[in-house]
């Protein structure tokens, strides 16, 4: 699906540059290739603009420690841009699952998972990571695309399994982003927690956000938000609440960040039970690259020794 949108914007520059040619707008090819492409970006930083327009209407409010000056602002605005691009026109066009073991590591191996409509490539920064500290681990693609978050669980359990497997560990580490920390809580939900050591969400919507009415697919419809104040969360978010336990709950630890803007209200990823960490001036998507946040991820994780 990405390459094929990627087809699509070359071939949208493509007939624009041939149109600014014909018409005689400009005189060189490359001239016209440039203007295509700079119009191309345009959009997509409307785009991006756009779901922080969106997001601000149904944000949260913003603890006084978190707020931002416009220029620490602009910086992210201008993450989130490239984080989004990069993600959406390199890193996951290309990637596919893998798995990378270390048979002297003395953590739990780590499986990833990433969010909605996103793949293995999401994790381009942070798998360098564990590779420097001899962490084992596996991403996984959550297929289909836009199924229900109950059609990944069966994925996440053969995948933790062959992790343990491999390893020669009893339990894995989970760190998911956004959709996929819901993936990880219905995994608990029917599986319980013999194979896991510790979820740790990123950008999670633990109860929902407002943009997921915008998105298509079974999956989306389960993130979103009713708009009443005594139930805001979809039936199965709430569903899934009910269904778990204290013990579960103690397991989580939520990363999310008050700038958020594909969540929101922003205070969705806050979990009733789990560790909370809150971070601030950090997109949705830069979650997955800002060295603030991976650094705040690897010591987390490095503080589960095994050995």
């Amino acid at each position: 699906m990405l390459r094929l949108l990627l087809a699509a914007q070359a071939a949208f520059v493509a007939a624009l540059a041939a149109l600014l040619l014909r018409t005689g707008v400009l005189a060189h090819w490359w001239q016209a290739l440039a203007a295509g492409a700079a119009l191309l970006l345009l959009l997509r930083v409307a785009l991006t603009a756009n779901n922080f327009v969106i997001t601000a209407r149904h944000a949260s409010a913003t603890p006084a420690q978190f707020r931002l000056r416009p220029l620490a602002g602009l910086r992210l605005f201008g993450e989130e841009f490239i984080a989004t691009l990069l993600q959406t026109s390199w890193f996951m066009p290309r990637a596919g699952a893998y798995e990378r073991i270390y048979p002297d590591s003395a953590h739990p191996p780590v499986l990833l998972l990433h969010g909605y409509g996103c793949n293995s490539g999401y994790w381009a920064q942070l798998t360098p990571l564990l590779d420097a500290a001899r962490i084992s681990h596996a991403t996984l693609d959550l297929e289909p695309v836009l199924g229900a978050i109950d059609d990944y669980v069966p994925l996440v359990a053969r995948a933790c399994a062959a992790l343990c497997s491999k390893s020669n560990e009893p339990k894995v580490i989970i760190v998911a982003h956004s959709m996929g920390g819901l993936v990880a809580r219905a995994y608990l939900r029917d599986h319980g927690a013999a194979r896991i050591a510790h979820v740790f969400t990123l950008g999670t919507p633990h109860h929902g956000t407002s943009l997921a009415s915008f998105g298509v697919g079974r999956n989306a419809a389960q993130m979103r938000r009713s708009g009443t104040a005594d139930a805001p969360e979809s039936g199965w978010l709430r569903a899934l609440a009910a269904a778990e336990t204290p013990a579960s709950r103690a397991l989580i630890t939520t990363l999310f960040t008050h700038h958020d803007n594909i969540v929101a209200p922003q205070t969705s990823s806050l979990l009733t039970g789990a560790r909370c960490i809150e971070l601030g001036g950090v997109g949705h998507v830069a979650l997955g690259r800002n060295r603030r946040v991976l650094a705040r991820l690897m010591d987390e994780i490095a503080a589960l020794r095994t050995r």
